[in-house]
């Protein structure tokens, strides 16, 4: 899956709500330090897990599925394994009729799902990260723990 810079990029400028599904409560967890940079980043980041449903992460409460989840999201982020993406497209596309991206993260693909999410107009980025992405069109690659080769330090 080849995306360009520049869709990746008006993606993570345009959305401002993202569902986060699968997101684990334990900090060692990429799903954990995926949505808690999105959050710092000024992201509003709707965790949900059916597991901590009712549990608070990054100052929002846990919710069991997407259609727990209040008001609108622009994008679903997906933290699961690839037998479970059609189930959650069925589900994002039910219930949010405004939705702009579907983004799977790294690892996880589904053909079948895409073409489906992609033919109701919604955008899907698969086997990607959001957090490594924004880092890296950003300029952030560094905070990464990437070694870009760029010297920050001025004389």
């Amino acid at each position: 899956m080849d995306y360009s810079d520049d869709l990746l990029r008006s993606i993570l400028k345009s959305v401002r709500r993202i569902a986060c599904v699968g997101v684990s409560m334990n900090p060692v967890r990429p799903s954990y330090y995926v949505a808690r940079y999105l959050s710092l980043k000024g992201f509003h980041v709707t965790p949900v897990n059916p597991v901590h449903a009712g549990e608070r992460l990054f100052g929002r409460q846990v919710v069991a599925d997407l259609f727990a989840v209040e008001g609108e999201v622009d994008m679903v982020d997906i933290f699961r394994r690839p037998e479970h993406v059609p189930a959650l497209v069925d589900e994002a596309l039910e219930r949010f009729p405004n939705l702009k991206v579907v983004w799977m993260q790294i690892g996880v693909t589904h053909a079948e799902a895409a073409a489906k999410v992609e033919a109701r107009g919604v955008t899907v980025i698969q086997d990607r990260c959001p957090k490594i992405e924004y880092q890296r069109l950003f300029g952030e690659l560094r905070m990464g723990g990437f070694n870009t080769g760029v010297i920050s330090s001025r004389l």
